[in-house]
């Protein structure tokens, strides 16, 4: 679908960008998540693909002194033909931390780091 809303000049709001949390580094380990309502949605994160997720987007957010909330939604955001990420907060921070990825710009090298991180199996 991405190609043909490239092509076709269709702007793309990605929902559930921060995968129920799980790209904010909140969720990290099963006890994480033992009273947790979104359990059910992160449980399938919890692997060694979303742990190398993770470690990647760590180490992006360390190299820009930013969050992997931040991160992982100016990645998204540098993806050709995406418009807006949805992301629900919670708190007045979560929110100023929304805009703070709309400031962040991540290297070529970094963009291709994370992408090719979540990629793998």
């Amino acid at each position: 679908m991405r190609k043909l809303c490239i092509k076709e000049n269709i702007g793309v709001v990605t929902y559930y960008s921060l995968a129920s949390g799980f790209l904010t580094g909140k969720y990290r380990r099963q006890n994480d998540l033992n009273s947790s309502p979104r359990k059910s949605d992160i449980d399938k994160y919890l692997n060694q693909r979303g742990e190398r997720i993770l470690k990647a987007l760590q180490v992006v957010a360390n190299a820009h002194q930013a969050t992997l909330g931040e991160v992982a939604l100016a990645w998204l955001m540098a993806f050709n033909g995406i418009i807006a990420p949805i992301a629900s907060a919670t708190t007045a921070a979560q929110a100023e931390s929304f805009v703070n990825a709309i400031n962040l710009t991540l290297t070529k090298a970094q963009f291709e780091y994370i992408d090719y991180e979540s990629k793998l199996n």
